[in-house]
C-alpha cells in the first residue's frame, strides 16, 4: 500500500517496539512518512537496520535500537535514545508480539506460559512506564498498545495469548486513569487476524494467511498491517485529541457479527415466529 502523507506528525518523535516487521514496520514507515522521527526498536538488528536505511534514504529521521522487549532496561534505553537523538518523546507504540504457547491448558508448560506473557504483557508495562516518565515531564504524549480481538472475547486466540491481550486492555484503562491529568492519552487497538510474517508462519505461507484472514472476515477481505498502521496514526494524531482509555476493535465485524445467525435467520425466507397480536 502506498501512503499519502499529510505530515500529521510533523516534528513529533515516536518509538515503535517490534518496529521492523509486520504491523510495527508498517507503522514505522507510515509515521516517518507523516513527519515523525522514528526509533525502530526491535530484536532483529538486520531487519531494523535495513528499515532505518530505507527511511533515511527518503529523507526521514530514524534510528535503530536493538531491543528485547522482555528486558526492562532495553525498553528504557529505546526511550532514552529517542530523547537523546531527537529531544523528546511524543508517541510510544507497544507493538512487539508473538503467538506464543499453543495447545491445551492441560499440557501448557509453565515456562512457555511465562514467556508468552513476558513478550505480550510485561513489554507493554515497560513501554508505558518508561514512556510515561518522559511524557509526564513534558505534560503531553500518546501511548498506543497492541491488543487483539483475543483481548476482548474468548476463543479468538491461544490461552496465554488471550490472557496477555486481555491484560493489555486492562492496563490501558488503568494507566490512562493515572496519566490523563498530565495530558497523556493511552489507548489500545484490537485487530483480528492480520497478514503479518508471524501469521504467515502459523498458516504455512503468505497465500494461506491471506486466504484464512479473508475467510474469517465478515467483509470477506484480509486485514493488512498497513491498515492497522493507519488506525494507529489516527489515534496518535489530532483527530483523536479527546480519545483515551479506549480499545479500538479493528476486526471487519468478527466480534459483532455471526455466521451462525446469518445461516439460521438472515438468509431464510421471511416469516414471523411467535405470537402475533392482531392490528388495533
Amino acid at each position: 500500500m502506498k501512503f499519502s502523507s499529510l505530515q500529521q506528525l510533523e516534528g513529533q518523535v515516536a518509538v515503535v517496539t517490534g518496529g521492523a516487521s509486520g504491523i510495527g514496520e508498517s507503522t514505522s514507515r507510515l509515521f516517518a512518512a507523516e513527519g515523525a522521527a522514528v526509533v525502530v526498536a526491535d530484536i532483529n538488528a538486520e531487519r531494523g537496520e535495513r528499515l532505518v536505511a530505507d527511511l533515511l534514504a527518503i529523507g526521514a529521521r530514524a534510528i535503530f535500537v536493538r531491543t528485547d522487549v522482555t528486558c526492562e532496561d532495553d525498553v528504557a534505553r529505546a526511550v532514552q535514545n529517542a530523547v537523546a537523538h531527537f529531544g523528546r518523546l511524543d508517541i510510544m507504540v507497544n507493538n512487539a508480539g508473538v503467538v506464543g504457547a499453543i495447545g491445551s491448558l492441560l499440557h501448557t508448560d509453565a515456562s512457555d506460559w511465562k514467556a508468552t506473557l513476558s513478550i505480550l504483557l510485561d513489554s507493554v508495562f515497560f513501554g508505558i512506564k518508561h514512556a510515561a516518565r518522559q511524557m509526564v515531564a513534558q505534560r503531553s504524549g500518546v501511548i498506543l498498545s497492541l491488543s487483539s480481538i483475543a483481548g476482548v472475547m474468548g476463543g479468538q486466540g491461544p490461552h496465554a495469548y488471550t490472557a496477555a491481550k486481555h491484560g493489555v486492555v486492562g492496563l490501558t484503562v488503568s494507566a490512562a486513569s493515572e496519566f490523563s491529568p498530565y495530558g497523556i492519552r493511552i489507548n489500545a487497538v484490537a485487530p483480528a487476524v492480520t497478514v503479518t510474517p508471524m501469521i504467515e508462519l502459523v498458516r504455512g505461507s503468505r497465500a494461506a494467511a491471506l486466504d484464512y484472514a479473508a475467510a474469517i472476515s465478515p467483509l470477506g477481505s484480509a486485514q493488512m498491517p498497513e491498515e492497522i498502521a493507519q488506525t494507529l496514526l489516527f489515534l496518535a494524531g489530532p483527530g483523536a485529541a479527546h480519545i483515551t482509555a479506549q480499545t479500538l476493535i479493528i476486526d471487519s465485524g468478527v466480534t459483532r457479527t455471526s455466521a451462525v445467525a446469518n445461516d439460521k435467520y438472515h438468509s431464510r425466507p421471511n416469516s414471523f415466529v411467535g405470537p402475533k397480536l392482531a392490528p388495533v
